[in-house]
């Protein structure tokens, strides 16, 4: 597969939009529905889990996001839970916790727009796809410029090269985002 068909058959909408929750509290089998169905393709394999009954009760025990009342998930449960599957791709659980507690702090005493919070993150959300199409198919040519002297099939040095040069991106951002949680926690 090269880099174009793979930005081609990149899912734009990774995301769970406000559209997609109801209005009405969620049962957690009905919060792990609505992530297998938005998040199911992003999977690597089909034994691999989105959401589990056990992760988000590792949540609320972890005080990720307020008390769960009845049973049910709000709409703000919800919203907050999608930003905790988002950040622990890269963040440990407690960096999470760091990210959200003002958050968390804020929606108790209803000083926060969770709802439009969310809003401008889906919409750096899609800038970020935007970006990043522009930026792998540069990264591409980088990696095949890189190797233009060598003779022979280059195809898999191409690819290791690749590989190593989004590693290292990936490397960049994350201890960056890291530095922003420690400036969370001053």
């Amino acid at each position: 597969m090269d880099i174009a068909e793979m930005i081609d058959k990149l899912d734009d909408n990774e995301n769970i939009s406000l559209e997609d929750i109801p209005s009405i509290d969620l049962y957690m089998d009905q919060v792990i529905q609505l992530f297998q169905k938005t998040f199911g393709t992003t999977k690597r394999n089909d034994a691999e889990k989105i959401l589990t009954k056990t992760m988000i009760n590792n949540y609320a025990k972890g005080n990720l996001f307020l008390p769960v009342k009845n049973k049910k998930y709000s709409k703000e449960h919800i919203i907050l839970i999608a930003l905790i599957y988002q950040l622990k791709g890269v963040l440990s659980i407690g960096d999470i916790k760091t990210v959200l507690n003002g958050i968390n702090e804020k929606l108790l005493v209803d000083e926060v727009d969770l709802e439009q919070f969310y809003k401008s993150y889906l919409n750096l959300h899609q800038k970020n796809i935007d970006s990043y199409k522009e930026n792998l198919r540069e990264k591409a040519n980088e990696a095949k410029n890189e190797l233009v002297q060598t003779e022979g099939d280059t195809n898999d040095l191409e690819k290791v090269l690749l590989i190593a040069s989004l590693v290292n991106m990936s490397n960049l951002y994350r201890r960056t985002a890291e530095k922003l949680v420690d400036t969370l926690k001053e």
